[in-house]
């Protein structure tokens, strides 16, 4: 018995021994070359794969600052892959893990990271308030261990709404695509109906907050023949950008989103901030908190410019003429 057992413990050394040398030797100089760099948390609800600009606008802001990731920085990512219910846990993952500074995508990934540790630094890239939901004392003074950016997506309805309304003046009805787990649903669909009364029209709701429940919602309300659609800020949507823009076209939805990327994927158009410039922006942030800075000295950044894109492609294939006079609005026309 104890030879045997003597023998199946050699057995065991013997076939560690053989994947070690298995290891390619840059893999192992790699992983002794970054252990003692500093480490910045990202955590995102979305998946790795629809996340991916914002991500690496997060590394570009990071150079800019100085820091190259592999050189003198690890950056360890945290995706909840559109279920914000594991924002929590991923948080708390990230605080043990012994990061410098965490990086947040949307409101919920921040307020997540905000219970998880008072004393980590935390950048966020947010559309909502972050004085209104107590990330921050104030814009210009954050105070306490949180600053970022807000790319104020919530407060642009009424001129999405305007430029949906130029380019679909038939349309009698508008209907709001919304998460409603969005911390911000409520106040975003409350401006998005003021807007849209103020154009004498009428608005549906179309409530999703799973995108298995996207195709019906976008099929029914195209059975009333309004098509006209505007989509409220989201990560869930963001991230299904692809999926939502191939719906939209499928059921002949003039639709109007909140950032370029849906009219990159063939959206027919888009008004807001430019998003990845927010994710850079942070993660400029990020590398100067590296460098010493304290998130109460860094002001909350808000955007100072935005953008109107366009897709002539799709507004061929929905039978939509763009008058010239909104053509020229843009800041870009995808032919």
């Amino acid at each position: 018995m104890v030879l045997a057992q003597q023998g199946e413990a050699m057995r065991r050394r013997e076939f560690l021994a053989l994947l070690s040398a298995q290891v390619p030797s840059w893999a192992i100089k790699a992983r002794s070359e970054t252990a003692g760099l500093p480490i910045v948390g990202y955590l995102s609800p979305t998946s790795a794969e629809g996340g991916a600009p914002y991500i690496a606008a997060v590394r570009s802001g990071l150079a800019e600052a100085g820091y190259y990731e592999g050189q003198n920085v690890r950056i360890e990512s945290r995706w909840a892959d559109d279920r914000p219910d594991r924002l929590p846990g991923l948080a708390v993952d990230l605080v043990g893990r012994g990061v410098n500074v965490i990086v947040t995508s949307a409101i919920r990934a921040a307020l997540a990271a905000k219970d998880a540790t008072s004393t980590i630094p935390i950048v966020f890239a947010t559309a909502n308030d972050p004085v209104q939901f107590k990330l921050v004392a104030g814009l210009n003074r954050p105070n306490g261990n949180m600053t970022g950016v807000t790319y104020l997506a919530a407060a642009l309805g009424e001129k999405r709404l305007g430029l949906l309304h130029d380019v679909v003046p038939d349309a009698k009805t508008v209907a709001v695509l919304v998460n409603p787990g969005n911390a911000n649903a409520e106040r975003n669909l409350g401006n998005a109906q003021d807007a849209i009364r103020a154009l004498g029209l009428q608005m549906e709701i179309l409530r999703v907050s799973a995108i298995s429940e996207l195709d019906k919602a976008l099929s029914e309300f195209a059975r009333t023949g309004s098509g006209a659609l505007m989509v409220l800020n989201d990560p869930l949507f963001f991230d299904q950008r692809k999926l939502l823009v191939e719906l939209a076209s499928r059921y002949q939805l003039s639709t109007i989103y909140y950032q370029r990327e849906f009219v990159e994927a063939g959206g027919l158009m888009s008004y807001g901030a430019k998003i990845v410039d927010a994710y850079h922006q942070a993660g400029l942030y990020a590398g100067r908190i590296l460098a010493g800075a304290r998130p109460e000295d860094l002001p909350v950044v808000q955007p100072s410019k935005f953008e109107f894109v366009i897709n002539l492609k799709t507004a061929k294939a929905l039978g939509l003429s763009i008058p010239s006079s909104i053509q020229l609005l843009a800041d870009e026309v995808i032919e």
